[in-house]
């Protein structure tokens, strides 16, 4: 068996242990080809375009081995992946005001809606094409939060973590996100 292959039996925390210590990038590889093509569908759900989705994702590696002391194992290492994956999204989307998720974004205030009428619509009954163009049109806060939970199937534990906020703030940020979603949903029948 090649030293390689033993890698790939590392945990995720072994492995970033051995590249901060000796800097190897053989380790580096192997948590590369394990997370590339999530960080890759992260990317892109917050880009829409194949190039720039490439760019985040590549650029969340860049961090991502700049970064790696930093990692204290406080959290599992794909958790505090996926906050670093949508962090550098989101504010890769707010600093970017040429993105079209910002220009066409609807303002959910402007809508004077009772927040009651969502209670008639569960998020799990919204069809998939709709709920794709609702996702683009929320803020990107509310986008990462419902992605995390319904797409990720992060649990609320983890999401607290990742948000650096506590599990009950995940739970209103999660409801009003998913109020907010309904309600622009019905907006683009």
């Amino acid at each position: 068996m090649k030293n390689e292959d033993l890698y790939r039996e590392l945990t995720d925390e072994e492995l970033v242990e051995q590249i901060v210590k000796s800097k190897n990038l053989v380790f580096f590889e192997v948590l590369y080809d394990r997370y590339s093509k999530v960080v890759y569908n992260k990317c892109y759900s917050f880009a829409n375009n194949e190039a720039e989705a490439q760019d985040l994702a590549q650029d969340v590696f860049l961090r991502l081995f700049i970064k790696l002391s930093s990692f204290k194992g406080n959290s599992k290492f794909k958790t505090w992946l996926y906050a670093l994956t949508y962090n550098y999204c989101i504010n890769y989307v707010t600093r970017n005001s040429s993105k079209q998720i910002e220009k066409n974004s609807i303002q959910f205030e402007d809508y004077n809606l009772p927040l009651v009428e969502t209670s008639k619509q569960s998020l799990f009954e919204i069809k998939v094409d709709r709920l794709e163009k609702a996702l683009n049109l929320v803020a990107p806060e509310d986008k990462m939060i419902l992605l995390l939970k319904y797409q990720d199937d992060i649990p609320i534990k983890e999401i607290s973590e990742i948000m650096e906020i506590g599990k009950s703030a995940v739970k209103m940020r999660l409801k009003r996100a998913r109020e907010r979603i309904i309600i622009i949903h019905n907006k683009i029948r």
